[in-house]
């Protein structure tokens, strides 16, 4: 039983990572109705910049304020700087290309897709990076009788209080509210007023900057990042995506920590080596069964 809770504890913290990445990917089509293919390789940039900052700032940062400080502060910049290369992503890749149809706007995401991963082997180099073991937190500790690692507990605590605050934000505030409308009939909305302008602005800069932290703790979880992560990771989240309900807030959340926990499960009870052959099958499963996804997929219902 306590290896079932282990293994159920790395699925929820694998799992928040796909989420994190799904919710960008679900903002973005929820709005644009454009599945955003440069959003994984965001997600790795994020992890890169995060090694970045640590390595070369490790010895002021977290020598004046400790590791759980430096984490904090490298997290706030790259979330910064994520969510403006996800804004300038939009604005030179994307938005010259809207009138030219959806065929063009899934071309442009692939080129800058291909664009940002070969950019990250340009600056860092081809060869895997491991972040620093002195910039990580090596606490361990028994949580009703379950090891688990305080890092676990911080990317789990990090992970949920984002998720919460993003379904908070689009579910109960007024700008929310413009969002889902925008999500629902662009031009409607466009009529009663809502500037899409903006709407488009925050999920192209929110969507990045979530990615580009769960890449910082991604990073830091497994030590070891690579140039051509993103695109695994991001084939994965938009898997959560799927099977969660792509443009629904909630299901990509659930799709994320479902797809992780699965995973985990897989990886631990059957054999690590075929855990991505079974997560694609459960796409392949949901799109037949329940394309819509667990949650469904929010349309505009016109009469």
């Amino acid at each position: 039983m306590s290896t079932f809770i282990e293994q159920l504890v790395n699925g929820l913290t694998i799992g928040s990572f796909y989420a994190l990445v799904a919710l960008g990917y679900s903002m973005v089509y929820g709005v644009m109705k454009l599945i955003n293919f440069a959003h994984g390789d965001l997600f790795a940039f994020g992890a890169y910049l995060g090694y970045t900052i640590l390595t070369s700032a490790a010895g002021k940062v977290t020598a004046s304020i400790g590791i759980w400080g430096g984490m904090a502060f490298t997290a706030g910049i790259v979330a910064i700087c994520v969510a403006i290369a996800g804004v300038l992503v939009e604005r030179i890749a994307y938005r010259p290309v809207y009138p030219s149809g959806r065929l063009s706007l899934v071309v442009s995401a692939l080129g800058v897709a291909i664009f940002i991963q070969n950019s990250i082997m340009a600056i860092w180099g081809s060869r895997p990076q491991a972040f620093p073991a002195s910039v990580v937190p090596s606490l361990r500790f028994s949580l009703l009788g379950i090891p688990v690692t305080a890092l676990q507990v911080t990317i789990l605590g990090i992970s949920f209080a984002l998720m919460f605050a993003i379904w908070v934000i689009v579910e109960k505030s007024t700008f929310g509210a413009a969002i889902r409308a925008s999500a629902l009939d662009r031009e409607t909305a466009t009529l009663l007023g809502i500037d899409v302008r903006k709407v488009i602005f925050f999920v192209f800069a929110l969507g990045p900057g979530l990615g580009g932290v769960a890449g910082l703790m991604n990073g830091l979880y497994y030590r070891a990042i690579s140039f051509n992560m993103g695109w695994n990771y991001g084939l994965k989240a938009f898997t959560a995506t799927i099977l969660g309900g792509i443009g629904n807030i909630p299901g990509a959340m659930i799709g994320g920590l479902l797809l992780g926990i699965v995973e985990s499960l897989l990886s631990g009870y059957v054999s690590g080596a075929w855990k991505d052959v079974f997560v694609f099958l459960l796409l392949i499963a949901t799109l037949i069964f329940r394309p819509t996804g667990i949650l469904g997929e929010k349309t505009a219902e016109k009469v």
